[in-house]
């Protein structure tokens, strides 16, 4: 790769690639903890470039460019045989990447994905919305899950603005790529869409529409659950996730 990435690495067996939306890395930590931790999996979680206080190499501008970019991740890291596991836009980066470099994907698991356009199913504008906006849209349970930003501290605060600056120049304001549905009918790898019941960011249709665009894609729901399962249900994903990788695998620990 042209330019470095910061990730993590965690945990020894059947690999996942576990990508994050646009709250940034912190969303997916404690799930990356929890999969290796409970199975024989190796977890490596990227932090998207530009999020987390990281720098933005020029060259990155599109979610293609992110999805490139982990291409040449898997390759460096000479991981074959892959889960590769996206939340929110990093599901959209996941689907790209899975059109783009199959050759070391197993496996798609597109958690609340955005990224299509769906006609009557928009992808909220949470750009517009205060912060208990966004966490009544986030969760199926706001009060316990939503975070207040008067109580964080001055860098958290910062990193906040860092991610929402580079979600912006990675997906625009839309938070869609026009093309993208139709060309998902060119993703080959088996594909699993897993919804949350409560997903007021992207709702139930949507994620049905995106399942319905990849030829063969299941698609679950996960009860008592918003738009990001592995911070309010990480056993109901983590079972959910390994079940599907344990179906289709054909490399490490059963």
């Amino acid at each position: 790769m042209a330019a470095s990435v910061t990730y993590n690495d965690r945990g020894q067996g059947r690999p996942f690639l576990l990508l994050h939306g646009g709250g940034g890395p912190l969303t997916v930590s404690a799930f990356a903890d929890l999969l290796a931790a409970e199975r024989p999996a190796r977890v490596v979680t990227p932090t998207h470039p530009g999020f987390g206080g990281t720098p933005r190499p020029e060259s990155l501008t599109t979610v293609r460019d992110l999805a490139a970019f982990y291409a040449g991740l898997l390759s460096d890291l000479d991981l074959h045989d892959v889960t590769v596991v996206g939340n929110s836009i990093g599901g959209w980066i996941a689907s790209e990447m899975a059109l783009l470099d199959p050759a070391r994907i197993g496996g798609l698991v597109l958690v609340d994905a955005v990224g299509i356009k769906v006609e009557g199913h928009p992808v909220v504008d949470f750009f517009s919305l205060t912060p208990r906006q966004v966490a009544e849209a986030s969760y199926h349970d706001p009060d316990r899950f939503g975070i207040d930003p008067t109580k964080l501290p001055p860098e958290a605060l910062q990193a906040m603005a860092g991610n929402r600056a580079a979600l912006t120049v990675y997906a625009g304001a839309q938070m869609y790529d026009e093309s993208l549905a139709s060309r998902l009918s060119g993703v080959t790898v088996p594909t699993l869409v897993l919804w949350g019941d409560s997903d007021r960011i992207a709702d139930a249709d949507y994620g049905r529409a995106f399942a319905a665009a990849i030829p063969g894609a299941e698609f679950k729901m996960l009860a008592n659950t918003g738009h990001l399962p592995q911070i309010e249900t990480p056993a109901q994903l983590l079972a959910a996730i390994w079940s599907f990788s344990s179906a289709r695998s054909t490399l490490g620990p059963k």
